[in-house]
């Protein structure tokens, strides 16, 4: 198995992966070699802004799960393309899998989001998203090879750097007030990690997955939801007005796009049960924090 983008969720996919199965992960920094193999995962120095380092993964694995994000900025994805166009040669890859973003769907005005629903990515980082699904699906028509694409959501967890809210909390930022706030989906991070594992051997060919827990919250009553838990004042509400001369222009981003996630498909055909199906559950799993 290959693993590109060995961040938070790579490692914890390669975790819980059984040790029989051989694991090469692609890292850019020559630092990191030591750490990846103290966890039994083999390193393979590339870089996937630098194609020609990405001629050695050809023919390398039999499985590849894809994490890496885009570049931060452009309309397009290099990256992808790049990694797509080394993984040509055969033998190609029997199952690919591609963590991509729920972003896709763009504002949806709180319906419910199937995966069947058209693409209407407004933001330049959603679009680099759908631009990197083609690639991947374009790969496994051309190729045969067992590609899905999992449409993730804000990703939390008690261990994760940035993965609870509470530093939003400590900050006092505003949320928006309940008129004008937008729903918000989520999935625990360990429970992402079996998401990608599942869909490796279970999922259908060409497959689009949304994979996020059941919760059904707005935003500020998911900060509401956190800061109640972690011993915290709630964060002041605001109207749209006001947010868009206070709050920063990528929080504002999320905080204009409103959509329910439909997870059916990821529970049928990746026959994945959630250890947190409420983001209360994971919540109420992270540890308060020491005086």
């Amino acid at each position: 198995m290959l693993l590109v983008g060995c961040g938070d969720v790579g490692l914890r996919v390669a975790a819980q992966l059984p040790a029989r199965i051989g694991l090469t992960a692609v890292t850019s920094s020559p630092q990191r070699r030591d750490a990846l193999r103290a966890r039994g995962i083999r390193p393979l120095l590339a870089n996937l802004d630098d194609p020609a380092s990405l001629r050695r993964l050809a023919g390398l694995a039999t499985h590849l799960v894809h994490l890496a994000p885009p570049p931060g900025e452009g309309w397009t994805d290099p990256r992808t393309r790049a990694l797509m166009a080394a993984l040509r040669r055969r033998p190609v890859p029997g199952a690919v899998v591609y963590g991509s973003t729920s972003g896709v769907y763009g504002h949806c005005n709180g319906e419910w989001v199937r995966e069947t629903r058209p693409l209407r990515a407004d933001s330049p980082r959603a679009r680099r998203r759908a631009d990197a699904e083609q690639v991947v699906r374009f790969f496994g028509r051309a190729s045969g090879a067992r590609v899905q694409v999992l449409r993730i959501p804000g990703i939390y967890g008690m261990d994760r750097e940035g993965g609870t809210p509470r530093a939003r909390l400590l900050k006092g930022t505003p949320a928006l007030r309940g008129e004008d706030d937008v729903y918000t989906n989520h999935i625990q991070s360990d429970d992402l990690a079996r998401a990608c594992i599942a869909a490796l051997w279970r999922g259908r060919a060409q497959r689009v997955y949304n994979v996020n827990d059941d919760t059904q919250l707005k935003m500020g009553d998911y900060f509401d939801l956190a800061a109640d838990l972690f011993g915290l004042p709630r964060p002041p509400r605001v109207p749209r007005s006001t947010a868009q001369t206070e709050l920063p222009l990528m929080l504002l981003s999320f905080m204009s796009e409103s959509r329910r996630l439909d997870n059916t498909r990821m529970k049928r055909e990746l026959r994945l049960a959630l250890r947190y199906p409420d983001v209360r559950d994971g919540l109420r799993q992270i540890p308060a924090p020491k005086a």
